[in-house]
């Protein structure tokens, strides 16, 4: 589709990653990204490339993750409310987890991954002695009692801008093992123990490698303080397991507020759009 005859829209995008491979297409599997592109060929009739402000890996889910996509300008969805456009993709998601929450017109220049300011992840891990029931899926299950006083003591000293070959996978391919986290913070809600991680990029299953640390550190496994040596260790071998990836939620993405601000409309379902 040629540009001028385009108009570009910032979608929300949440999704269930028991099933999928992933945001990124693959050869084999159901992808978030391939999903989004065969709704909007079915829709138009036409080809399309949707960019989403980063990869989750497989089993990983997503409340908040933001992709962009040029849709034709005179289509009769995009001249109507958004609403049109979300049914739209969801009618052709049904029999997937995924669906688009909200939709909204945005600049040219806005682009869902190089326009990211900060990516908020969340990790849930549930504490007691029975498994998951509802939350099948959706938290990692463990029978031990953390210590959540120290977790807290350890993540402190990964806040701020480090080295963290510790934390990433071999196979990352990421020029730069640098990067600054800008808030980890950790909350007890019941026999749930949930960690918030910020910053404005990640390396490769970094978020999954830090938690299984820090849950080291809550099992007395390992010593708060002893993460500083691990980030000056410079080795993978050094750190933790990678946590399981269905405890893993891309919770929320910021954007500067002139290209993207967070008042995501909420829509219904309703004849006020007729």
């Amino acid at each position: 589709m040629e540009v001028n005859k385009t108009v570009k829209f910032a979608l929300l995008i949440e999704y269930d990653g028991n099933n999928l491979v992933g945001w990124q297409k693959q050869n084999e599997g159901i992808s978030v990204q391939g999903s989004l592109e065969e709704a909007a060929k079915n829709i138009f009739n036409q080809e399309f490339e949707i960019q989403g402000s980063g990869r989750t890996d497989a089993g990983v889910h997503a409340l908040g993750q933001v992709a962009h996509i040029n849709l034709p300008k005179n289509h009769k969805l995009t001249t109507k409310h958004p609403f049109y456009i979300i049914s739209a993709f969801n009618s052709h998601l049904r029999k997937s987890n995924i669906r688009v929450v909200s939709t909204k017109q945005v600049e040219p220049e806005f682009n869902a991954r190089f326009s990211a300011i900060k990516r908020h992840y969340k990790y849930r891990i549930l504490c007691r002695a029975a498994p998951p029931g509802i939350e099948k899926g959706k938290v990692w299950h463990s029978r031990k009692k953390l210590n959540i006083r120290l977790m807290k003591e350890g993540a402190k000293h990964l806040i701020g801008r480090h080295d963290f070959t510790s934390f990433r996978t071999i196979n990352c391919q990421a020029k730069s093992p640098v990067r600054t986290l800008d808030k980890i913070s950790l909350s007890c809600v019941d026999d749930e123990i949930i960690i918030n991680i910020s910053a404005k990029s990640f390396l490769h299953s970094q978020v999954r490698i830090i938690v299984g640390t820090i849950y080291k550190v809550g099992d007395e496994t390992l010593e708060s303080n002893s993460i500083k040596n691990i980030l000056e260790g410079k080795d993978r071998n050094l750190a933790g397991p990678t946590a399981p990836a269905e405890g893993l939620y891309l919770a929320k993405v910021e954007y500067p507020n002139y290209l993207l601000d967070d008042n995501w409309p909420i829509i219904y379902d309703s004849n006020q759009y007729n």
